[in-house]
């Protein structure tokens, strides 16, 4: 990656980092100081709602804080380090928890005959969308951990090289 390929990414990961504080910060409360359902069953679904969205923006703080970290290493010439490794793996562990809470979110819209059966299948798909992504990234460390092991044994082989000569 180029020096302004990863300057933009960074300032992308930025925004997201701030819009999702502003959700957390401020719009969340707000929701909750100024809508008040009237019973027991909108208060648990707003209260699982909120509290999904609350989830949702410490998954995406986490994804956004490990591809920082990866685009630092890559920046410096060291992501093959084995190091990298377990910035993807926190990718990868928060996108499935991300996926758990959107099924848990989609099974607790489902109880209700409020919510339209075509909301709970978008919800549904956004958790498959999940699993799905989580998948890529899986398969991504592994090409990763490939290519770290061939730096390693690349880099042996110059040791190896550099003694002989």
């Amino acid at each position: 990656m180029g020096k302004f390929s990863i300057i933009g990414l960074k300032v992308v990961l930025a925004v997201i980092l701030a819009g999702t504080l502003f959700v957390q910060l401020f719009m969340i409360p707000m929701i909750l100081i100024h809508e008040s359902p009237s019973n027991g069953t909108d208060k648990f679904f707003q209260a699982s709602f909120l509290s999904y969205l609350l989830l949702a923006g410490l998954i995406i703080e986490t994804c956004v804080y490990s591809v920082w970290k990866l685009a630092t290493r890559v920046k410096r010439g060291t992501v093959f380090d084995p190091a990298s490794l377990g910035y993807v793996t926190t990718i990868i562990i928060a996108f499935m928890i991300g996926a758990v809470a959107t099924f848990a979110l989609g099974a607790i819209f489902a109880a209700s005959t409020e919510i339209a059966p075509g909301v709970v299948l978008l919800v549904g798909g956004a958790g498959v969308l999940m699993i799905g992504i989580s998948i890529i990234v899986l398969v991504l460390r592994q090409l990763l951990e490939q290519a770290a092991m061939t730096e390693a044994q690349a880099a042996a082989l110059r040791t190896e090289l550099g003694g002989v000569i």
